[in-house]
């Protein structure tokens, strides 16, 4: 049976002014910073073991990171297909606006400019389909968005569940295979 753990990046500017970060490139903040530190301790405190790190490409994910494997030892890797949604138009808009809720119900929908959820889901249950058929247990560091398709390549979701889920800030998600 393989393991796989998802981490999202620690806080930014745009995570506490509820604005949509998406594939716009996004510092942590310094509480972000420490979350990505703690995460670290606390991955080496449970003994949760890792061949590899794979992290989205965006500062954020990428700091947080690099923080992780400069505490855990764990190599990070920087892998592309973790980039983070483009949401297009709503990008730095409210996470909560009407107008966006209605449109991510759309799983077609490109945000004009942006990728759609189908898209993403391609990109992201391809790389998972390679990191199960990698026999290596890895820790992906990536964003709120990704961690929907995440887990909805591990369970059955309706819609409205998958629109409604999230990970907090450097929660450690365990998956199995």
């Amino acid at each position: 049976m393989g393991k796989l753990y998802f981490v999202r990046h620690g806080q930014t500017v745009w995570n506490v002014e509820n604005k949509i970060c998406g594939a716009t490139d996004i510092a942590l903040t310094d509480k972000g910073h420490e979350q990505a530190i703690m995460t670290g301790k606390l991955i080496l405190e449970k003994g949760l073991k890792a061949d590899v790190i794979l992290y989205s490409p965006l500062i954020r994910a990428k700091d947080t990171a690099l923080h992780i494997s400069e505490i855990t030892g764990i190599p990070a890797i920087e892998e592309v297909r973790l980039t983070e949604q483009c949401f297009g138009k709503y990008e730095s808009t409210p996470r909560d606006g009407e107008e966006f809720r209605v449109a991510k119900a759309e799983f077609i929908n490109s945000y004009d400019g942006g990728e759609s959820m189908l898209r993403l889901a391609q990109r992201i249950y391809n790389l998972l389909d390679d990191v199960k058929n990698s026999d290596k247990i890895c820790i992906l560091v990536a964003h709120n968005g990704i961690s929907r398709v995440i887990q909805s390549y591990f369970y059955d979701m309706t819609n409205e569940e998958y629109a409604n889920f999230g990970v907090k800030n450097c929660e450690i998600v365990e998956y199995t295979w």
